[in-house]
């Protein structure tokens, strides 16, 4: 099926189960232990051996020598791999590191060897036994320091560089002016399954159990790398514990695993510690950023631009900062720049909400900074310069772009009106209270994505496709989407996941999962009503699925029988013609945010917050709301606390784990409220969705930041903001 003209009415339209907040089916799995991870998934598996990942002491270099004679006798040692003895390794189309290393070193912690051995313990004692001499070489690990060398890179879904009039010349002749530079810092995923998976061969066919989010692209790596054909990989990952696109591609555990399994002659499992998935898998970049906005006194802005520095491995990709400001708000004369240094520090790759989530940590404080410039309220501001259009393609409008929606409802939930305007002027006895907010952004890809559908003679409706379920609610919505194609209850639905066997899906990554993959299991679903209908002898544009029978005029037959003793089975594929060329789609929001500074500490404590949310039609409320409070949650964590700590000397991420790395838990996130606004968007798909898990991580950081500011009169454009950016001048306020 091909989605190329506007959604019109369709079954999906009923909302009997569609749109319904039904409680997750993986729930009570993942409650009681039953839900089978990569890491202790067996499967007729008997007794793997365990592997454990050695990781490269140094950040730059080459292997000098590595003595593995002691390490080979140890106890329960099955087998050690390294580069030299584990044959002929391609290099993967998504990665830009080398998954396993040597002689040559990219970055700290790139592994080296694996040992495997018959228990865990036994393999993590051998691997302390294996001896590396290295050759260090000079690295470079400070993006400030490499900041000038970086050079244009394109970004996702556009060029390096864009601009639309005479930037500099409105800049430079603008009555009201702001040019002011953000930094982000390096943010790891932090996940809680760690990176695993186990490797079993049958003859030349090759079984990874892994956690991953996008099954095919993932098959195609492992195929390329150990230089075999695509149809002899398989790849099972039903269920992830987590991901933030950490685990859109394959890794080390899962290249090792195989490696290990082959060598060994009997299955390997193989799960990376958690210093090794700080330092050796990816992470979001940190960013350098500059944006100056021109405006005229009464707030039209005439000039914007946004210039954005990050860092990568060679042959990496850049962080691409700057990719709201080129769609978010009017103004004539435009300019965006993207720059990419080499850094020598581990993989910088997709992070939720690539691009976005920091960019608008910047963009929507300097547009704050811009309403007090001019004496307007924020939002006012930012409703002046809404824009319905693309504006550095002005030919093309948006889908449907209700920001304004959001900022009113939000503003109106929020008591924005209470809010003083005047920095450091509301007290809460020793805690100076502030309001911030900012908008939220994030563009709405879709992606081609197939799934499979049998109907049994029980009546009971089995979907197969190789979507994956990160923590986000995809068992359910996908088996709502075939309940109400069918009309069947949710109890009639059984939904099979995550396995290569199965068509390919669009994945789990890019805010394109929900509403793509529902789509091809809409497709599917036509398919079957259409080979229902045929054989009951029913016009399938007059038939009615609904309660478990299908009805045509003055008949009613029950579903199962029409499955027959055989069953009918259909397969169908969702493709998107170019509707996403002619209209800009896009999801928007708007977050509030409430914080306390403590006037003598300068310890900050957020107190609520709100998130409003256009993001089509909303297919699971409750598993969408999990779904933005938990982003709201992450961008807490990247306004207030997260921080990969980069050692320039030596060239790694220093608070490798959770007890250094801090992430915020409960004490630290007050209640939350998320609005959806009621809304379809007929250009996105047939089920008139669009994604919102990224969505609700874009503008919290600056939202934050925004009311910080508001508490203390104290302005802070690098993040994390800590006590100690705050305290030298909290005297003034306090």
């Amino acid at each position: 099926m091909k989605f190329e003209t506007p959604a019109t009415t369709n079954p999906i339209d009923q909302l009997k189960i569609i749109g319904k907040p039904a409680d997750r089916i993986d729930g009570p799995f993942k409650t009681t232990g039953t839900a089978p991870y990569a890491y202790e998934r067996h499967d007729n598996i008997a007794n793997p051996a365990c592997g454990y990942v050695v990781g490269s002491a140094i950040a730059k270099g080459r292997i000098a020598s590595m003595d593995l004679t002691a390490a080979k006798t140890a106890s329960g040692v099955l087998a050690i791999v390294t580069a030299d003895n584990a044959g002929k390794l391609a290099k993967g189309n998504l990665n830009f590191a080398t998954l396993l290393g040597g002689p040559e070193i990219e970055h700290y912690h790139q592994a080296i060897a694996l040992v495997v051995a018959e228990t865990f313990e036994q393999a993590r004692a051998a691997a302390q036994l294996v001896r590396v001499d290295y050759v260090k070489a000079e690295g470079a690990f400070d993006l400030a320091a490499v900041k000038d060398s970086g050079k244009p890179a394109r970004i996702t879904g556009g060029p390096a560089d864009t601009a639309v009039g005479d930037f500099a010349g409105a800049f430079a002749a603008a009555p009201v002016q702001l040019d002011a530079t953000y930094t982000t810092p390096d943010h790891a995923h932090a996940m809680m399954e760690p990176h695993a998976s186990m490797a079993a061969w049958d003859g030349d066919k090759l079984i990874v159990w892994t956690s991953n989010q996008m099954i095919d692209w993932s098959v195609g790596e492992l195929a390329k790398t150990l230089g075999m054909p695509k149809d002899k990989v398989r790849l099972i990952s039903p269920f992830i514990g987590g991901g933030f696109g950490g685990k859109l591609f394959v890794r080390a555990d899962a290249l090792l695993a195989a490696l290990g399994a082959r060598a060994a002659g009997r299955p390997v499992k193989v799960a990376l510690t958690r210093p090794m998935m700080f330092n050796n898998t990816v992470h979001r970049p940190a960013t350098i950023q500059r944006i100056r906005i021109g405006a005229t006194r009464d707030g039209k802005i005439t000039a914007i631009g946004h210039e954005g520095w990050s860092g990568n491995l060679p042959g990496g990709k850049p962080e691409a900062a700057v990719q709201a400001t080129r769609l978010l708000y009017a103004g004539a004369n435009r300019m965006t720049a993207t720059r990419l240094a080499v850094l020598d520090l581990p993989e910088g790759n997709a992070m939720r909400a690539p691009g976005e989530a920091p960019g608008m940590m910047a963009l929507e404080i300097a547009i704050d900074e811009m309403a007090e410039k001019l004496g307007l309220d924020p939002i006012e501001f930012r409703i002046l310069n809404d824009t319905q259009v693309d504006p550095e393609k002005p030919e093309r409008a948006y889908s449907h772009r209700p920001l304004i929606a959001c900022m009113g409802l939000g503003a109106n939930r929020f008591d924005w009106s209470k809010r003083n305007p005047r920095p450091g002027q509301v007290r809460d006895g020793r805690w100076l209270v502030g309001i911030g907010m900012a908008a939220a952004f994030r563009n709405n890809p879709v992606m081609k994505s197939a799934a499979r559908v049998r109907l049994d003679n029980r009546g009971v409706v089995v979907v197969e496709t190789d979507m994956t379920d990160i923590g986000t609610g995809t068992y359910t919505i996908i088996a709502q989407t075939a309940a109400e194609m069918m009309g069947l209850p949710l109890d009639k639905i059984i939904v099979r996941l995550g396995d290569s066997a199965f068509p390919v899906s669009a994945g789990s990554g890019g805010q394109w999962g929900a509403n793509s993959s529902t789509s091809g299991v809409y497709a599917a679903c036509v398919k079957l009503r259409e080979a229902v209908a045929q054989k009951l002898g029913f016009n399938s544009t007059e038939a009615d699925f609904a309660d478990g029978q299908v009805r045509s005029g003055n008949r009613s037959v029950p579903l199962a029988q029409a499955a027959g003793e055989s069953g009918i089975v259909a397969e169908d594929v969702m493709e998107f013609g170019d509707l996403g060329k002619k209209y800009q789609q896009s999801t928007f929001g708007a977050h509030f945010v409430e914080v306390g500074v403590d006037a003598a500490t300068a310890e900050i404590r957020v107190r609520r917050m709100l998130a409003v949310c256009a993001a089509g039609r909303i297919l699971n409320p409750k598993s969408a709301r999990s779904q933005v409070i938990g982003a709201m949650t992450m961008g807490a964590g990247a306004a207030l606390m997260e921080e990969l700590a980069v050692d320039k000397r030596a060239g790694f991420f220093v608070n490798h784990d959770l007890a250094g790395y801090e992430v915020p838990v409960h004490a630290d996130i007050p209640h939350q409220d998320v609005i959806f606004l009621d809304e379809t968007d007929p250009m996105s798909s047939p089920m008139k969705a669009k994604g919102v898990g990224e969505l609700g991580i874009c503008g919290v950081g600056a939202a934050i930041a925004n009311a910080i500011y508001n508490a203390t009169g104290v302005r802070v454009r690098d993040y994390p903001i800590t006590l100690d950016k705050l305290l030298a001048r909290l005297p003034e306020v306090a």
